[in-house]
């Protein structure tokens, strides 16, 4: 989107606007006045993940043509960017209990007719912005969205929180927006045979020879390698990197979080899309970050996906936008909202929505969520990044979920501090010390193992570690043997072994089979 990486939160109207003008724009600027700066921190490790340019010092001319082409195209964002900091800001300055109904007639603009103006029960004033309306007007500018296809076959991508993607001679890009049935008609062609005329028309290309010259590269008229569909009397479980989980029995598919490979020449074992299923009857996402939530997959599998299964949210926060609402904009037919605890039944099971606490540095997220796949006689646990901060929370699922034959569970126990990914949307300084104290971290081992407890999980996985290469452009981990998610990640596979429970710390494939 304007050549940044699409993920949620480059969606939603006001989220977009506000990493936009807070972010982006701001790295741009910076890496014109300082090229050399950026250049030296890239080279840094201990700066991994920061707001730098990976460009060196050598495309200067190009950031700035893209500074100017965004201040631009994007006009009505960077309006509307400034008129919620004008809102916010008076909001919490008026707020003291007294009743907020003057203040509509302060209301921006853009904004009159899609805010609500709201205290919570302890007379803390906010924002509640109607979501779904400011989809529907212009503020939500589809032509900012589109493709972008790479003839390098490698893993090492920059990292798309600091670094717009810049045409190159080896790129082909498709100026559309991302609810195009088009796209679907393109990505089937990886397991049907289709006119290629058809779809050309979507690209345009920045490589040596045109659009012609890279037909070879992106479609082949050799058949497609087909997944074999599983129809054993078990359950067929396939890891597929970071949270990325399919559950197969013979009567129905669950995806987990899907964030898949592509299907590169590498020595490294892992599955591609070629190795999902024809037709994945649910897909199932645990919480709105982009780790989680990979737009790049997710649109790549839509006319794949039979039902999405999102957590509830009350639409309206500016930290918590809607996954519901964001993935049917985005031309995904059937997406349904679970609250807490609620199930749905499949063939052959249930899935049921589990509490999820913490990892999302002290904010009111609410869509975020743990799921129990229940197929036949067997259950799952996928945990994703839950923090256990409140050991009674497992003690009161236990009855409902115990005893747990796979247990899933990240533990990136380390993370980052919450401006990393929030600071955008926030209008209040805070401290460096309480920054960093607020981290996006998930279980170290003894939360952990306590979690394995208490729901008497019969084996554990310790996933969602952001190991994987082909993750590095969305988490910019670099782990080694002292780092503390692995030292902390070792203590629990010990623990578990030494209570006479499997567990393994997964990475890159696995499959297993649960009889």
């Amino acid at each position: 989107m304007t050549r940044w990486y699409a993920w949620p939160h480059l969606v939603s109207p006001i989220a977009a606007a506000l990493n936009i003008a807070r972010r982006h724009l701001p790295i741009l600027e910076s890496y014109i006045a300082d090229p050399e700066t950026h250049a030296a921190a890239i080279e840094d490790p201990t700066m991994l993940g920061g707001p730098f340019v990976d460009y060196g010092g050598l495309r200067v001319e190009e950031i700035a043509q893209l500074l100017e082409e965004t201040r631009h195209r994007c006009g009505p964002q960077l309006e509307l960017a400034r008129d919620v900091a004008i809102l916010e800001t008076k909001v919490h300055a008026y707020g003291d209990g007294r009743s907020l109904e003057p203040l509509y007639a302060e209301v921006p603009d853009a904004l009159r007719g899609m805010v609500e103006l709201v205290y919570d029960t302890n007379h803390h004033p906010s924002v509640r912005y109607l979501e779904p309306l400011l989809y529907r007007s212009a503020l939500y500018d589809e032509s900012l969205q589109g493709l972008v296809f790479d003839r390098d076959e490698k893993d090492d991508r920059k990292f798309v929180l600091s670094t717009p993607r810049l045409e190159d001679a080896g790129a082909v890009f498709a100026d559309v927006p991302f609810r195009s049935a088009d796209i679907d008609h393109l990505f089937s062609m990886r397991e049907h045979s289709a006119d290629v005329d058809h779809v050309m028309g979507m690209f345009r290309s920045t490589a040596k020879g045109g659009i012609d010259s890279l037909i070879d590269h992106l479609f082949t008229t050799e058949p497609p390698r087909r997944p074999h569909r599983h129809l054993g009397p078990e359950l067929r479980v396939r890891y597929f990197g970071h949270a990325c989980v399919l559950v197969e029995s013979g009567l129905t598919s669950v995806l987990v979080d899907p964030v898949v490979s592509y299907d590169y020449p590498v020595a490294l074992r892992r599955y591609t899309c070629l190795d999902l299923p024809e037709r994945i009857d649910y897909v199932l996402l645990t919480h709105n970050h982009q780790d989680h939530v990979m737009l790049e997959t997710l649109l790549q599998l839509r006319h794949r996906i039979g039902t999405i299964l999102v957590p509830s949210s009350s639409v309206g926060g500016l930290q918590d936008p809607s996954l519901a609402l964001m993935l049917r904009t985005l031309g995904f037919r059937d997406v349904r909202s679970l609250d807490m605890l609620d199930e749905l039944l499949i063939a052959g099971g249930r899935v049921v929505s589990l509490p999820f606490l913490g990892e999302h540095s002290d904010l009111r997220i609410d869509s975020k969520t743990g799921w129990l796949v229940e197929l036949g006689s067997k259950r799952i646990v996928f945990a994703a990044d839950s923090r256990n901060l409140s050991p009674d929370l497992y003690r009161h699922l236990a009855p409902l979920v115990a005893p747990v034959d796979l247990l899933f569970i990240g533990m990136e126990c380390d993370g980052a501090p919450l401006s990393w990914l929030y600071g955008p949307l926030l209008f209040r300084p805070i401290t460096r010390s309480h920054d960093n104290a607020r981290s996006l971290s998930g279980c170290d081992a003894a939360m952990a193992a306590d979690i394995v407890r208490r729901l008497g999980a019969r084996r554990v996985f310790v996933y969602a570690m952001g190991q994987e290469p082909w993750l590095n452009h969305v988490m910019c981990l670099r782990y080694t043997q002292e780092s503390v998610p692995i030292i902390e990640s070792d203590r629990l596979l010990r623990e578990c072994r030494l209570r006479g429970i499997p567990a393994d710390r997964l990475y890159s494939s696995y499959e297993m089979f649960l009889g």
